[in-house]
């Protein structure tokens, strides 16, 4: 599908913004979702006049991650391109990875006795996080045939590359996790699934060591836990398959390391909804796609506060007046995944659409909920296809065939 839209591609003026609302669809509490629940006149308003449907972010049944759940809206089929979390915690931190490169993200931890005592290490602050990364940095550069490369993020958290001097085979970091995932448990050896993970598991262990060792004095933070080993993928860009020079504007991390992949643009944003419009009308007349990330209602639906997340909608909601006062061609609000308060947790549930633009027909959604994008003209359709849709509304695909 991505070869064909690229062959059709044509360059024009018109902006496409895309929000992606984190966790937006729910299921009832007392007859009602989050949705149902906000008020939300803005957004009602504009699903009034808009394409409205529900998206299935990967296939029927299947619970997204944040990662295949963006990489879905983004027009990548999540089946196709698979994406391991270190590769996007890596990316999201700034790390600039190449083919060569694989990436761990990484917890300090406390071990007692040969077990795990804290998996997070107390929550160390970043800055005393900080100064242990760059002690580690700069005693551990290599291991064996791999460049090590350190980069700290936010509290506990940071992450460590190994650059080898060549592109390793497919399925090379096939690795499974140290972390046991509870206290009281030793850490997991990191052990290759196959023979082509030989190398990667060898230096992982190697890496916790020297780190042990050199982390022992440390009364909390004296061990290190990895997860989500990866490799780098090698897709293409999205503006090579989409034609769309894009920005993205996204205070987490993750969110631009996903972005960052797929080389959109990804400078670095703080603050919350309000921040984030207001660069995006900074930017507006050097881009051609805007994607904005607004993480805190999948937060409040993973902690099970119902009320929270429909205060978040009613929160963005108040914003979406000065994002419609920018007049992009086509506006986009969708969200990568169903975060149901009920279930606090990731859903496979479909995603509430809005598309807006002059070419839709409208009208046959009275609000913006789950029941009611149901009725609009999209239906259930799969998350790949609302970047084509996006274009043909923005006038940027050529007709197909004679």
């Amino acid at each position: 599908m991505q070869e064909i839209i690229k062959s059709l591609v044509q360059k024009n003026n018109t902006k496409i913004v895309m929000i992606v609302l984190d966790g937006l669809g729910g299921l009832p509490l007392d007859g009602r979702t989050e949705l149902e629940t906000a008020r939300i006149p803005n957004l009602d308003a504009l699903a009034k006049t808009s394409a409205t449907g529900l998206h299935v972010p990967v296939a029927y049944g299947i619970t997204p991650g944040s990662g295949p759940g963006h990489l879905g809206i983004f027009g990548y089929d999540p089946l196709e391109w698979q994406i391991g979390r270190g590769v996007l915690e890596a990316l999201g931190l700034g790390v600039e990875l190449k083919s060569t490169d694989v990436a761990v993200r990484c917890n300090y931890a406390t071990i007692q006795e040969g077990l795990i005592k804290d998996r997070r290490a107390g929550r160390i602050p970043t800055e005393k996080a900080r100064k242990l990364t760059e002690r580690l940095q700069k005693e551990i550069k290599q291991i064996d045939e791999a460049e090590i490369i350190f980069t700290q993020g936010v509290d506990y958290r940071f992450a460590v590359v190994f650059r080898f001097p060549e592109p390793l085979e497919e399925g090379s970091a096939e690795v499974n996790d140290t972390d046991p995932q509870k206290t009281g448990k030793p850490p997991l050896k990191p052990v290759p699934a196959n023979h082509q993970s030989d190398r990667v598991a060898r230096i992982a262990e190697k890496l916790v060591e020297r780190v042990r060792e050199i982390l022992r004095d440390e009364e909390v933070a004296n061990f290190i836990l990895m997860r989500g080993i990866a490799q780098v993928p090698l897709i293409p860009t999205f503006e090579e398959v989409f034609g769309l020079k894009s920005l993205a504007i996204a205070i987490y991390p993750m969110y631009r390391g996903l972005a960052r992949l797929i080389g959109m643009e990804t400078p670095p944003v703080n603050g919350d909804i309000k921040e984030e419009i207001e660069f995006m009308k900074d930017n507006l007349e050097d881009y051609d796609f805007f994607f904005v990330h607004v993480k805190k209602m999948d937060s409040y639906g993973e902690d099970g506060d119902f009320k929270g997340k429909a205060g978040k909608f009613e929160e963005f909601d108040s914003f979406l007046p000065g994002i419609l006062e920018l007049n992009p061609d086509v506006l986009i609000i969708t969200g990568d995944h169903s975060t149901p308060s009920v279930m606090k947790s990731h859903s496979w549930h479909p995603v509430p659409v809005i598309l807006n633009s002059p070419y839709v027909f409208g009208g046959l959604s009275q609000a913006f909920t789950e029941r009611e994008c149901l009725r609009g003209e999209l239906g259930i359709f799969p998350a790949i296809r609302i970047l084509p849709l996006a274009l043909a509304n923005a006038g940027r695909l050529k007709k197909f065939g004679a």
